[in-house]
């Protein structure tokens, strides 16, 4: 049964609980960092949780992610998101992976703050994966050992300011923004026959209520066992870390078709950085001043429900 958890501030204390119906049943003990309340509270236990509640209305949301946390992310993972960024999905044979700065993770109903030299804001739902356990050597980690690795899921959106971004080539930079991560609201602890709904989950996102992108993570070209499988190879990974697993089509960015990109490629530099930037303000989908994008992800039956995301956007202060 999967466990839906909130990290939560109440009374000037940060705490985590179990929520269902809009009440929260506080979880005993203080856990300061993901991995710490990972650790400390396996599904089995919180199966069991009893107590008084409180109403979810009365506490403010937290990140289920906290900061100390690895922020690893996948791009171009689905087909039709390769497209549209201007990718060749026959073509592209290998796993992007990149990070964002951990210092860009809020909660969800957090303001997206738009900085004033940015332009082209864009959003990208995505499912995130939090890991279980450290591995710091090589591992194969395989459909029916994903649960020894995967704690559970969570919403990343994961924001870009796509006129650095692209221009730049600085994955980094231009999406690790103060603000430009929420997660959350809900962490979801699943047991082992929870896992393969990961590969039926509904992405939505929308924005001013009109909806964006609508896809399935059945739709990822990596999956989760072979991005982990992968990244253990390279790097150590820790229990509380983040995998946010890539987004599907439907965002604002807008490339160049292959040919246009071939005859661009003739040009100066600054004259073809002006075309593709004539492109991108064609793009009403950017985001503005007040626009309002909400991200949901849930099952098909509905027994993994990750809340909904909803950040509005302001104009960085002066």
């Amino acid at each position: 049964m999967a466990i839906h958890v909130l990290h939560y501030l109440h009374d000037g204390r940060a705490q985590w609980g179990v929520v269902a119906n809009n009440a929260i049943t506080p979880i005993p003990g203080e856990f300061k960092t993901t991995a710490e309340f990972i650790h400390a509270n396996p599904v089995e236990r919180l199966l069991t949780l009893d107590g008084a509640t409180l109403a979810e209305a009365d506490v403010q949301w937290l990140s289920p992610v906290t900061a100390n946390q690895q922020f690893i992310c996948q791009g171009a993972n689905y087909r039709q998101h390769m497209i549209e960024s201007g990718m060749d999905p026959d073509a592209k044979k290998f796993n992007m992976i990149f990070t964002k700065a951990t210092s860009c993770i809020v909660p969800a109903d957090s303001r997206l703050v738009k900085p004033n030299s940015v332009r082209f804001l864009d959003y990208e739902i995505e499912l995130g994966l939090v890991l279980k356990r450290d591995v710091t050597s090589r591992a194969t980690i395989t459909d029916e050992n994903l649960h020894d690795y995967v704690a559970g899921a969570v919403i990343v959106n994961d924001y870009s300011a796509r006129d650095v971004q692209i221009p730049q080539m600085q994955f980094y930079k231009g999406k690790s923004y103060r603000t430009f991560g929420p997660v959350g609201p809900y962490l979801c602890l699943l047991e082992k026959h929870d896992l393969p709904k990961l590969k039926d989950l509904v992405l939505t996102l929308t924005v001013n209520g009109t909806v964006r992108q609508n896809d399935s993570s059945s739709g990822l070209v990596y999956g989760p066992a072979e991005t982990l499988t992968e990244l253990s190879s390279v790097q150590d990974l820790h229990a509380g870390d983040l995998l946010a697993t890539g987004t599907p089509s439907g965002c604002a960015l807008i490339i160049p078709s292959p040919e246009k990109q071939r005859a661009a490629a003739q040009l100066p530099e600054a004259e073809k950085w002006r075309l593709f930037f004539a492109l991108q303000a064609e793009r009403a989908q950017y985001l503005q001043d007040g626009d309002v994008v909400e991200a949901r992800i849930v099952s098909q039956d509905g027994s993994i429900d990750l809340g909904t995301q909803r950040n509005v956007v302001v104009a960085e202060a002066v």
